[in-house]
């Protein structure tokens, strides 16, 4: 299979020729291979034949990256019309290999700070208000994904964070009034467009599981460890319904043992591979300042095992 193909039939609760991998973001490249990613600012004031070469510059970074990593899936950080852009580069030096990602959600996430106090007031309050803006980021993410979706993206990592360890940073009540609907829609938008949709949350998703899997996502993501999700049980309660992502421990990636980062990693693979319908991946990103290799010591567990034949 190529590593689209691989990915594809994952998201689809399928068994392909071996579990494929990937990550929501990868912040080790300069340890990689020298090089970074680009980010916006990299591209200001660029125009013409000037832009269309630092967008091919950044695009040989991610297709180096990814396939020296044997990545199935590539998530492009960048504004819309950049993304459009990377993707149109990425095909003519790739073709249509790599699963292509990007953010799409539009639904609430955590606020920070004082921005809890205050949702928390308006939503006993002033309810309609936050309806009003809940459409609002719901009809702006549907029109971006859309956008995306008809420039060759083939789907998106909805990254709204919902959880804190402890659980949902709203009731599950007022979950379903306040993100669960506007959630749904954005999913069945980027599903009418031929899109795939990946879920992604930190914390305990366990007391709001059956909604996530109720909007109707391709895939769960990053079934988050530290926060107590089991892969082993949240594939025995809605395996059959929706794909699974994640769940190796970055803790102990960064702060553990070799012998826990294997465990982990191991755990993962025994509990996330049977049947189909599982793509290896961190519990959250490899971020910046995490060793390499211990990143690398969790690919190896996952080329061990990968293989369903």
């Amino acid at each position: 299979m190529t590593p689209k193909e691989r990915m594809i039939t994952a998201l689809e609760r399928g068994i392909p020729d071996r579990v494929p991998t990937f990550e929501l973001e990868f912040q080790l490249a300069p340890e990689l291979c020298g090089k970074r990613f680009m980010v916006d600012a990299d591209f200001a004031g660029l125009n013409g034949r000037a832009l269309e070469e630092k967008v091919m510059e950044n695009a040989k970074v991610l297709v180096e990256v990814y396939t020296r990593l044997e990545h199935d899936a590539i998530c492009i950080h960048l504004s819309k019309e950049l993304i459009a852009r990377t993707v149109e580069a990425i095909h003519r030096l790739a073709g249509d290999r790599f699963l292509l990602l990007a953010h799409g959600d539009g639904t609430f996430a955590i606020p920070d700070g004082d921005g809890l106090y205050e949702l928390s007031y308006r939503m006993m309050d002033d309810a309609a208000s936050v309806h009003q803006e809940a459409e609002r980021m719901c009809q702006a993410a549907i029109e971006r994904d859309r956008y995306l979706l008809e420039h060759g993206l083939d789907g998106f990592i909805l990254c709204s964070d919902y959880c804190f360890n402890q659980g949902p940073f709203m009731s599950p009540e007022m979950f379903a009034e306040f993100i669960t609907p506007y959630l749904t829609r954005i999913i069945t938008a980027i599903r009418a467009g031929g899109g795939y949709a990946i879920k992604h949350t930190d914390g305990n998703i366990m007391p709001i599981l059956d909604q996530l899997v109720s909007a109707g996502p391709h895939a769960l993501h990053s079934l988050d460890p530290m926060a107590g999700v089991d892969i082993k049980e949240v594939k025995r309660l809605v395996g059959d319904k929706v794909a699974l992502c994640g769940n190796v421990h970055c803790a102990a990636l960064q702060t553990g043992t070799e012998e826990e980062v294997v465990a982990s990693a191991t755990y993962c693979m025994t509990h996330g591979k049977p049947g189909g319908g599982y793509v290896f991946a961190t519990s959250n990103i490899p971020f910046r300042g995490l060793p390499l290799e211990r990143y690398e010591l969790a690919l190896s567990v996952w080329r061990r095992m990968r293989d369903y034949t």
